[in-house]
């Protein structure tokens, strides 16, 4: 029995996990919109007729959000809330017959790459002539931007070629009308993201042409900062760096998950590369792009992680004094190659050992930070909170990175507008300052 009146062909659209699935949900939200659906991201009420999760599947602890989330809409079904409940994603994906069984509430499940099927079921009709048309749920300033679906990397601790099939470039002509679009809405940033960036066009081109592609997508108008994600080390293509060089909206940032800084557990971890491999190319790179700030992401706790290794993994960092740094403790996963082993590195360790390496970070991200006192800095305003007005460098993405605070009372800027900031003071991973006269 229904407790409320709900919105005929209303949809809330709930994602979570990585910034791919914001694209992915950003699409559908397009599709659905051209269909005349009444369409929100993640709504405040929950009066919406139909809901659509669009799940998680790659560690842990990201499988359990979505897990709870799913049982939280499934109960709303039953309390009369909502009418019909669909789930999409990672998740779904890996899991759906396991789903099936255990939450048979939910109306529909779909994969990765089912979403002309999703929008049948919906009685909506897959809109073609959206190819690359998106609902923005990022502020209207930046965009998420992916160039590539799949993966084709044989890490073994990782499940996403499983989720997400092999790799397929999408055609740089496409990719171009894509950014022209977001940039006349008014997009200033994109933020170039796929499974793997270094791949880039292998399949299409038969060469790698990640650079061309920043190359083109620096022409197009109204587009000041373009970043690169999710960039493997292996196989990097060092040319893009002398477009990143070259242009000046190619923002002085990479991110790059290296994963591991022992050649033992790199060797095992199936990287395809050495500890005196990955220095020598984070040294190529700063070389290359002088002031270049490298984001990268480590695992804590791989099977058979012992203490030297560790050892040796604090060592590289402390020696390599990345920019930004974010760790994972090792999430034990189904049909990966790593999952014939033992997780043998106990749940507190790796805690442990994650939080050592992020005191590590702090030190060198609180000492680096120091440098930026007395720069003027071009900064992106993202948001207003509380007294401050709060934005990024060209070194920094949302979410993940360092931010720059301006007080309100003594500045003023726009939302979305680049301002120059004079940097006053800085802590461990946030810079202060004021309008630069």
């Amino acid at each position: 029995m229904k407790t409320k009146t709900l919105k005929k062909n209303k949809v809330n659209v709930v994602t979570l996990g990585c910034s791919k699935n914001i694209y992915d949900s950003e699409v559908l939200m397009a599709q659905l919109k051209a269909n005349k659906f009444d369409v929100e991201h993640e709504a405040k009420q929950d009066d919406s007729e139909i809901v659509i999760i669009n799940t998680c599947g790659f560690i842990d602890n990201a499988k359990q959000e979505s897990i709870d989330t799913i049982l939280r809409y499934a109960q709303a079904k039953k309390d009369g809330q909502v009418d019909k409940v669909y789930v999409t994603g990672c998740l779904s994906q890996r899991y759906k017959d396991e789903l099936e069984k255990e939450i048979p509430e939910v109306d529909a499940y779909f994969g990765t790459r089912e979403l002309p099927r999703m929008l049948k079921t919906l009685k909506a009709d897959y809109k073609h002539e959206l190819v690359g048309e998106r609902l923005l749920t990022t502020p209207s300033h930046y965009a998420y931007f992916k160039i590539a679906e799949g993966c084709d990397r044989p890490c073994s601790f990782c499940a996403i070629p499983i989720m997400r099939g092999a790799h397929r470039s999408t055609p740089i002509e496409e990719l171009v009308k894509q950014a022209q679009s977001l940039a006349a809405k008014g997009v200033k940033e994109l933020m170039l993201i796929a499974q793997d960036l270094t791949y880039y066009g292998l399949d299409l081109y038969k060469k790698r042409a990640l650079a061309e592609l920043v190359d083109r997508l620096a022409d197009v108008e109204g587009i000041e900062w373009i970043k690169l994600h999710y960039a493997f080390p292996t196989g990097f293509p060092m040319d893009v760096l002398d477009v990143m060089r070259e242009r000046s909206n190619v923002c002085n940032y990479l991110d790059m998950p290296l994963q591991h800084g022992s050649t033992n557990m790199l060797k095992a971890m199936r990287r395809g590369t050495t500890r005196e491999k990955t220095e020598k190319l984070i040294s190529d790179i700063r070389d290359r792009v002088p002031g270049i700030a490298i984001r990268t992401t480590l695992i804590a706790g791989y099977p058979g992680e012992t203490e030297a290794d560790f050892d040796e993994m604090y060592d590289w960092v402390e020696k390599s004094r990345f920019e930004r740094l974010g760790i994972f403790t090792y999430s034990h996963e189904e049909n990966t190659h790593a999952h014939k082993f033992e997780d043998n590195v106990s749940a507190a360790l790796k805690r442990e050992r994650a939080d050592t390496i992020m005191e590590l970070q702090s030190g060198i991200s609180y000492d680096l930070n120091q440098k930026h006192i007395g720069q003027v800095r071009k900064v992106l305003f993202d948001r207003a909170e509380g007294e401050y007005f709060i934005g990024r460098t060209e070194f920094d993405s949302p979410e993940v990175d360092n931010e720059v605070l301006i007080k309100a009372k003594d500045n003023y800027v726009r939302i979305g507008d680049f301002a120059p900031i004079l940097i006053t003071s800085a802590d461990h991973y946030d810079l202060y300052g004021n309008l630069a006269e």
